[in-house]
């Protein structure tokens, strides 16, 4: 069904939760089980799924839908973990040509999910499940995350790193699929550090070609599941909707 329709009720705007994509048919199943737990959290809302790219159906054919429907406004919040090109740029413009297209539909981006308490607690969830069995040599957790052309973006993602050790007590190191430092790096540091057994800890929504990547950099060392569904992710999307509601209840007044 177009838009991924999974929750078509009118217990106040749509949410439109927009991922970015991915040519791995994966990731499309697990956005799709993450918004599925979004819609159950509040079922008279109608939510659907969109992507930015790589996947169907894209924003404009959703927001399209959304207006076919009927809407008046809805809520659209960005399934991202960084605040950078698509969340600032991208999708603003898309929803511009929209509006121009439906100006009976009133759409307000909401912010992304970003670094929240909460995505850092079901980091750990993650962490904790896949090192169950493991020795009880001290653990080390490279985060591996993206990575971005910005040192000051990349400086940003290694907080997650040290708010995980300071969650967890285990020693922590960031790394990212995509620039440097490396997974092989971060290990190497995590051992000149003293750990015994390593795990990596995807800062990831879905799994995809960069996840694999890191699977084949270190194939011999634990890896945890990407954050996928979880109720941290429906609580901070249904935190972002009101939120974004309420500024635009405060700006209209």
């Amino acid at each position: 069904m177009l838009g991924r329709e999974v929750g078509t009720g009118r217990g106040g705007p749509a949410l439109i939760a927009v991922a970015h994509g991915s040519r791995d048919p994966r990731s499309a199943a697990t956005m799709a089980a993450v918004v599925g737990g979004i819609a159950a959290g509040r079922p008279g809302v109608d939510v659907r799924l969109a992507f930015l790219d790589l996947n169907a159906p894209s924003v404009e054919q959703v927001v399209d839908a959304v207006a076919a429907q009927g809407h008046t406004q809805a809520v659209v919040v960005p399934l991202l973990l960084g605040n950078a090109f698509h969340a600032r740029v991208d999708l603003p413009g898309l929803l511009a040509a929209a509006h121009a297209r439906h100006p009976q539909l009133q759409l307000t981006q909401a912010d992304v999910l970003g670094a929240d308490s909460r995505l850092i607690g079901a980091l750990r969830d993650r962490v904790e499940a896949a090192s169950l069995g493991a020795s009880s040599n001290r653990l080390g957790v490279a985060v591996a995350a993206v990575g971005s052309s910005s040192s000051a973006a990349n400086a940003r993602t290694a907080e997650v790193a040290r708010r995980l050790a300071e969650l967890t007590g285990h020693l922590t190191e960031i790394c990212f699929a995509t620039t440097e430092p490396t997974l092989p790096q971060a290990i190497s540091r995590l051992r000149t550090r003293g750990a015994g057994n390593i795990l990596v800890a995807p800062w990831f929504l879905a799994p995809g070609l960069l996840t694999d990547r890191l699977l084949s950099a270190a194939p011999d060392v634990i890896h945890a599941n990407v954050i996928g569904p979880h109720s941290a992710l429906t609580d901070i999307a249904w935190n972002r909707y009101d939120a974004a509601l309420a500024n635009t209840l405060t700006l209209s007044a």
